[in-house]
């Protein structure tokens, strides 16, 4: 029988970040006191003179109508300050493409750059989002397999084992989603300098980098390699760093013809991001960064914490993540084990026994390439934070 559903989009798997975070959410407004780390969203509300700008914004008429499919021009204006100030690249307005969230950007890229079989370098553990919009996309995802021992870092002889020639394009992100993972900037330099002189394409993705603790440091890959700038994709948004999540407002930072391919794109998918979200995001760019170095702060004082709970699960091992705000165990130590005369051969089963038995939420690591790990969000209440995981304690002692 035919399939209803084009073989494209049936092969696209729903984001399990959220379908985690949508299942206990529902189990909560049934009654359940269900802990939730799978969202990766802070929990803190968008600054106050953000909403004030949104709220002005939505009660001026000129806002009411179609506005340049690629983004509002004094947007365009802050995110090119923005970038020089935050991380020293010097970009144009034209260079610009903003959209809706990251995840839009993430696409749009991958559609602009990728023909049919175009395979593209992906490390994991992996955002459950880049390997789907890379095969919407028509590449074809290349997995480069990491894990706790380096740090989930890869290395130049692992990326250089993977390439082929059909290897158009890298993906690289630091600070990372699910591992918390930082690249160092004499690591970041090599590995531009080897996508250079393999004349290769980058996507990297930067939301994470205002969040770096200890001695990490956050190094955008176009600035220490200049060189690659003009093979080169930039994704970033205000998610992460100003709390805004819902607003959905991300931007692609490329070369002239890539930018201008993306935003052709756009203008038939979906035109202008909401009017309101884009007056939002210029009155958070054009602000201080304050609110971030408060959130900062909780992050970092959730972290050390999440880290030491978890490392007292029997059975897990957990690394120490030095940005973001997810930390990404081994628990590979707990599974096979009798868990209330249960047994989870899986990470994705000791998920569901911990979401059933403990009422916590998690994302079980098959969603991020990589079986035998779970992701826990610290970007959540002290008091939920010290809740939830004493009740995995708990449950696997």
């Amino acid at each position: 029988m035919t399939s209803r559903i084009s073989q494209r989009i049936g092969s696209i798997t729903e984001s399990a970040t959220l379908a985690v975070d949508a299942k206990a959410k529902a189990l909560k407004a049934a009654g359940r006191p269900v802990i939730g780390f799978g969202a990766g969203e802070p929990d803190f509300p968008t600054p106050d003179y953000i909403v004030e700008a949104a709220i002005n914004a939505a009660r001026d008429p000129q806002w009411h109508r179609y506005t340049p499919a690629g983004g509002l021009p004094a947007l365009k204006d802050a995110i090119v300050a923005k970038t020089k100030r935050d991380s020293g690249y010097d970009i144009k307005a034209s260079q610009v493409l903003v959209t809706n969230g990251g995840k839009q950007a993430l696409y749009n890229a991958f559609a602009a750059l990728l023909d049919p079989d175009d395979e593209v370098l992906l490390q994991a553990p992996y955002w459950t989002t880049y390997p789907e919009a890379i095969k919407l996309a028509g590449g074809v995802p290349v997995v480069v397999m990491t894990d706790e021992t380096t740090g989930y870092r890869a290395t130049i002889e692992q990326l250089e084992a993977a390439r082929t020639p059909r290897t158009k394009v890298l993906v690289f992100v630091s600070p990372s989603n699910p591992t918390g993972a930082v690249y160092p900037p004499d690591l970041v330099n090599a590995i531009g300098e080897w996508a250079l002189a393999n004349d290769l394409w980058v996507v990297t993705d930067e939301i994470y980098e205002h969040l770096v603790y200890g001695d990490a440091q956050f190094a955008s890959l176009p600035v220490l390699v200049p060189g690659l700038a003009d093979k080169c994709v930039v994704v970033n948004g205000v998610a992460k760093t100003y709390a805004m999540t819902g607003w959905r407002v991300g931007w692609i930072i490329g070369p002239d013809d890539l930018v201008k391919a993306a935003t052709n794109l756009q203008s038939h998918a979906t035109s202008n991001v909401a009017n309101v979200s884009q007056v939002a995001a210029i009155a958070a760019l054009n602000g201080d960064l304050s609110a971030v170095d408060e959130m900062k702060v909780a992050f970092d004082r959730r972290r050390k914490l999440m880290v030491e709970m978890l490392r007292a699960v029997p059975g897990f091992e957990c690394p120490e993540p030095e940005g973001a705000f997810y930390c990404y165990p081994s628990v590979k130590g707990a599974l096979g084990r009798d868990i209330k005369g249960r047994v989870a051969n899986s990470s994705a089963e000791l998920a569901a026994i911990i979401l059933e038995e403990a009422e916590v939420a998690v994302v079980p690591g098959e969603a991020f390439g990589t079986p035998g790990y779970i992701r826990l969000s610290y970007a959540l209440g002290d008091a939920d934070l010290v809740e939830g995981v004493s009740r995995i304690q708990k449950l696997l002692s």
